[in-house]
């Protein structure tokens, strides 16, 4: 009993540093997250002002279903905002963290890899913002001609907006994830190929449970996504 408690006395002494190191690196993230929250949350009248009119909602009726959806409003803009702020200085942070694990090649060709994490990021949100109004357009073009009348959650309205917009940000990642992992001979070439179609699968499964239900959409996000993944392989052949 004893020495197992010296062992595990010795394994906490061992690792303390790299939790306190974690731990620091956790609040200065969240820390920072909490300021671009705040600012998310003081603005979110022009935030939502500009978001609505990108989206040019002619012939729908938005609305207020609750007077205490300003308050959730707010706060959605501030965790969108708080999300966007943090994304590059998790990246950043993550990269410090495992520089002393690896080697300067490996440490440079994850570095290289942050420049097109970012701009996938950007891109991804673009695209999920641009689907979402694409379907707004149709979706309200129909409606016109068939003189129907619609009444939208504001709320929910924009909650499908900033999640379908964060996710395809996400999920435009996956790209810069694969590329180091097969490039230092974490995952075979060969083993990624063989698992094409079951990729596809969760791709799609992804793809469905995205806020957009209607078929185009899910074509619409799902063959980018599918894209990226063959282009990934089609960059990385020389290494199977």
């Amino acid at each position: 009993m004893k020495e197992s408690s010296l062992e595990l006395q010795a394994i906490i002494t061992r690792y303390m540093p790299y939790l306190m190191e974690i731990r620091k690196r956790l609040l200065f993230i969240a820390a920072l997250f909490l300021i671009g929250a705040t600012v998310g949350f003081i603005y979110f009248e022009p935030i939502i002002k500009t978001v609505m009119k990108f989206y040019d909602l002619k012939g729908l009726n938005i609305v207020f279903t609750s007077p205490f959806q300003f308050i959730n409003l707010s706060i959605d803009a501030a965790v969108t905002i708080g999300i966007i702020v943090v994304f590059p200085v998790i990246l950043y942070q993550l990269l410090s963290f495992l520089k002393p694990a690896l080697k300067e090649k490996e440490y440079r060709l994850v570095i290289s890899s942050v420049p097109t994490s970012l701009f996938l990021f950007l891109v991804g949100f673009g695209f999920g913002s641009w689907i979402m109004k694409f379907v707004v357009s149709v979706f309200s073009q129909q409606s016109s001609e068939l003189h129907i009348q619609n009444l939208w959650d504001i709320q929910n309205f924009l909650e499908n907006i900033f999640l379908t917009s964060l996710l395809m940000g996400i999920l435009f990642q996956f790209p810069v994830i694969l590329t180091p992992l097969i490039r230092l001979k974490v995952i075979k070439y060969s083993t990624i190929v063989n698992w094409r179609l079951p990729i596809y699968v969760i791709l799609l499964i992804f793809t469905i449970m995205m806020p957009p239900t209607d078929i185009l959409s899910d074509c619409l996000i799902f063959f980018p996504l599918a894209f990226l993944f063959e282009i990934t392989l089609l960059l990385n052949r020389r290494y199977r």
